[in-house]
């Protein structure tokens, strides 16, 4: 990402996503924390930082992190691990802009193909996978717990 793409996300507001700092961990974590009924650890997203496989980004609103992704590279194959978007900012485009920038960085990366998993309930989620391409290849019973549920195992090609 390193510079980072930039949005107009309404009237005067611009959005832009940016590979995630140390300094961006407190942020992410509120976010994880307010988004999920099973949420990462603090010292997940932290070690993850560390490893070179793993591509974190936020994305920034008038200076502050509204939301992040966690990507995890393995050669030709990528998956999205984690995307949220701060709950009042839901609705805005943020997530489509995240989630374009993970495609064309994993891409970059010479992923041929990304997967990830949905909670079957999230219609919203959904929905914005389905207009990327993304398309239904699995699912996972009771995969996801607070509250228990299935998950969605979807996949789009990046070649």
């Amino acid at each position: 990402m390193g510079g980072g793409a930039r949005a107009s996300v309404g009237v005067g507001v611009t959005a832009i996503v940016r590979t995630a700092l140390p300094t961006d961990l407190e942020a992410i974590d509120v976010i994880e924390r307010a988004s999920f009924g099973d949420p990462w650890s603090l010292r997940s997203f932290s070690d993850s930082m560390t490893h070179s496989f793993v591509r974190i980004n936020v994305v920034e609103v008038g200076g502050g992190v509204v939301g992040y992704s966690v990507v995890w590279l393995a050669g030709e194959e990528s998956e999205l691990a984690n995307l949220a978007i701060e709950p009042g900012r839901r609705g805005a485009g943020l997530g489509a802009l995240l989630l374009d920038a993970v495609l064309q960085e994993a891409h970059e990366e010479g992923a041929l193909v990304i997967f990830l998993e949905v909670r079957e309930s999230n219609a919203a989620a959904r929905s914005l996978y389905a207009r990327r391409g993304f398309h239904e290849v699995g699912r996972r019973t009771g995969y996801y717990r607070n509250p228990s549920e299935d998950a969605l195992v979807l996949r789009r090609d990046l070649g």
